[in-house]
């Protein structure tokens, strides 16, 4: 059976409505802003909370951080490696915290932990709070 173009794109709509991503989440809007994770859009409204009664000076959300600039060898670019935080929490004494939210222990890629060790390195100051 030949499909035509219309059928085949009215097949792979229908096919992507059920999917879910890889890590079994869901895209949450909170504030306009979206989430990767019912999970992590719990946390903004924790950290809303948490500023609003004093507790935190100020958060920030996806911020970059370079582990390894980029460089150029062989006539070839090579872009920097960076790591994505989903939090960065400003405490009232000047401290500091990363956290990155986590369904579970699990769910820890070889990518993310290689990162995670860049960052450990390249920030002796700062250190990644997993939240599961």
């Amino acid at each position: 059976m030949r499909w035509t173009p219309e059928q085949y794109q009215n097949y792979l709509k229908s096919e992507s409505k059920g999917k879910q991503n890889k890590y079994r989440n869901r895209k949450t809007v909170v504030d306009n802003i979206q989430f990767d994770s019912q999970k992590e859009a719990n946390f903004y409204c924790e950290l809303k909370l948490l500023k609003k009664a004093g507790e935190i000076k100020d958060f920030g959300l996806q911020e970059k951080f370079e582990l390894q600039p980029g460089f150029q060898k062989n006539g070839k670019k090579h872009r920097p490696i960076t790591y994505l935080a989903d939090f960065v929490i400003t405490y009232h004494d000047g401290t500091t915290e990363v956290v990155d939210v986590k369904a579970s222990e699990k769910f820890q890629t070889d990518v993310y932990k290689i990162k995670k060790k860049l960052f450990e390195y390249k920030y002796p100051g700062l250190s990644i709070k997993e939240v599961y």
